[in-house]
């Protein structure tokens, strides 16, 4: 029986500027980020989503208005995964689709004129982040997948929204992100974490996530770009149409940035698929195969 996976592989080979010692950090992080999970054939990757709109040929049809809750507001509900293209690796069918990764995992402000505004303490922590190849990268240590960096990270995220909660569940390590909008206030003196503390508002269909109480040692992306306790992230949701959402990041940290900063990052709607088990261990063997001590 063919074992079914989903892997990851450098893209960003053919880009002149990525040097030699950031490709090699891109490729050992994603044998730890993009881990291959397992899947036996009985799993639905290819079971039909109910109640989604499709086209007369009985395909998911992406373009159709995006859906909404009996309340009236747009619904984020399913499973998504960065909007960017993949090459098709499995020729012969006995393995799933490359998987993607947005370039923002890497750089996470690389399409910002200039680039992230970075203060003096953020340098020299890059500098220190960087060192021994990035391995000392959290999700390089099987740590849990945190927000924001987590919706550019090659795994898939299940939105479950209701009314007064909406849930993150992603594939990475079985991890979850709540966001309350049953109207509670940012906690005053948070005991921080991973993903903060989370609550939400709307503003015609744009859901507004604010977020405090991150942890001080958090990264953005592979490259080490910090958030940290003194941070305030906003992002805000919105969906284009059936198959496309938008996700507009703002970071107020004024410990890591001399100035608020915001990146939009696209999601594509995956229908016809579901979440698959990928579970990375703490002292992941493949890391020491090519970061010998």
């Amino acid at each position: 029986m063919h074992a079914l996976f989903r892997s990851t592989s450098t893209f960003l080979r053919s880009r002149p500027s990525f040097d030699r010692a950031a490709a090699r950090r891109v490729k050992v992080a994603l044998l730890v980020l993009g881990t291959c999970p397992a899947a036996a054939l009985a799993q639905w990757l290819d079971y039909p989503t109910p109640g989604i709109p499709r086209t007369a040929d009985g395909k998911p049809d992406l373009s159709a208005p995006a859906p909404r809750t009996p309340e009236g507001k747009p619904d984020f509900s399913g499973i998504w995964f960065a909007n960017v293209p993949a090459r098709d690796m499995c020729p012969g069918g006995d393995c799933i689709q490359e998987e993607r990764m947005a370039r923002e995992q890497i750089n996470i402000g690389i399409n910002l004129e200039g680039g992230l505004p970075y203060t003096q303490w953020s340098r020299e922590q890059m500098v220190l982040r960087q060192q021994d190849g990035g391995v000392h990268d959290p999700h390089m240590r099987c740590m849990p997948p945190n927000f924001p960096r987590a919706w550019t990270l090659p795994q898939h995220i299940k939105i479950v929204q209701t009314p007064d909660l909406m849930v993150l569940l992603h594939e990475f390590n079985a991890a979850y992100r709540e966001v309350f909008l049953d109207g509670r206030p940012l906690p005053e003196d948070p005991n921080p974490t991973w993903n903060g503390y989370s609550t939400a508002h709307w503003e015609g269909d744009t859901l507004v996530i604010e977020t405090i109480g991150i942890r001080d040692d958090m990264w953005l992306d592979i490259q080490g770009s910090p958030v940290t306790e003194s941070a305030r992230v906003t992002e805000r949701l919105k969906r284009v149409n059936f198959g496309l959402m938008e996700v507009e990041i703002a970071v107020d940290d004024p410990k890591a940035y001399t100035r608020p900063w915001s990146v939009t990052i696209e999601m594509a709607y995956q229908a016809d698929t579901t979440m698959l088990e990928e579970i990375c261990l703490d002292d992941e063997q493949n890391v020491r195969m090519h970061f010998p001590q």
